[in-house]
């Protein structure tokens, strides 16, 4: 660890991110075109993230959202096209500085080395390393593990924690390195129901704290909940993005995953509920047992 933040220290000063207002384009793609094995991963993608809100990217297998996240991150090169991030091209920031405005968390959380929890997530402040905000690795780290529930096995080995307790460790390094643009692959993929809705509400306190959030998802009950606007990938283009309501329809939905879909609104919040469209088990419907019942016991 100390190794990794003398990296950082060593770089000699950087330019510090300063909070933008609500609504700031903080990040920013344009006709991003990717290919990898010989084929268009991504064709054409344009995306705009402001600060404050959550942005869903929502799509079947071999979309192209993981390849979106990476070329948002500048981790996968773009044949065509650019991506900003606070105003200024990708390419153009020094590593060390774009460490201070953009974080990721990949699909998968692997390390060479047995180190403990803590040390996992007091690597996300490497990047402030030799800054005036050194000073609040402590709190910050601290905070981050009481987010993501993971303070009560801080002194465990990375390597001996299950696949949800290793995502929720990754998530809480990613939170640790405070940056104002975050970029998350698939974070509740290895998670059970509750956390799956814990990290959704981080994504939510951290776009209202100012942040930029894009979140690659394959539930789109969790898109619709959380997420401000959702983009949906097809075929590695944009088939549509606004508002969970407008973009998740029955014949959109249908269409994109090749599955038959009913579109219900949630009966206490309104928001769009995805279930696939399934023929009838043999028999008499459920439904009409239990009103058949309750007729006959007068209830």
């Amino acid at each position: 660890m100390n190794a990794l933040k003398s990296l950082f220290s060593a770089r000699g000063p950087r330019k510090l991110p300063v909070p933008p207002g609500p609504g700031h384009p903080a990040l920013d793609a344009r006709a991003l075109s990717v290919w990898l094995g010989g084929r268009a991963v991504l064709d054409g993608v344009g995306l705009r993230v402001r600060t404050g809100e959550v942005v869903a990217l929502v799509g079947p297998n071999g979309a192209g959202k993981s390849t979106l996240l990476a070329a948002l991150a500048g981790d996968a090169a773009a044949v065509s096209g650019t991506v900003w991030i606070d105003g200024r091209p990708l390419a153009d920031w020094p590593a060390p500085e774009l460490a201070l405005r953009r974080a990721v968390l990949p699909q998968q959380a692997a390390l060479s080395f047995p180190f403990p929890v803590e040390e996992v997530v007091r690597m996300g402040r490497a990047p402030w390393a030799g800054t005036v905000r050194e000073e609040e690795d402590d709190t910050v780290v601290a905070e981050a593990m009481a987010a993501t529930g993971v303070a009560g096995f801080a002194r465990r080995p990375f390597d001996a924690l299950s696949g949800g307790e290793r995502a929720r460790v990754a998530l809480a390094r990613v939170l640790a390195q405070r940056a104002p643009v975050l970029l998350l692959d698939e974070p509740t993929a290895a998670l059970d129901l509750r956390h799956q809705e814990r990290v959704l509400r981080i994504c939510r306190e951290r776009a209202r704290a100012g942040d930029a959030v894009v979140v690659v998802l394959h539930d789109l009950g969790l898109a619709a909940a959380y997420a401000d606007r959702i983009a949906v990938l097809h075929e590695g283009r944009l088939a549509a993005e606004g508002p969970p309501r407008e973009v998740l329809t029955e014949e959109l939905v249908g269409r994109v995953y090749r599955q038959p879909v009913d579109v219900l609104a949630h009966p206490r919040t309104g928001t769009p509920v995805v279930v696939p469209r399934r023929d009838p088990r043999p028999g008499r419907d459920l439904r009409a047992v239990v009103l058949d019942r309750a007729v006959t016991e007068g209830t």
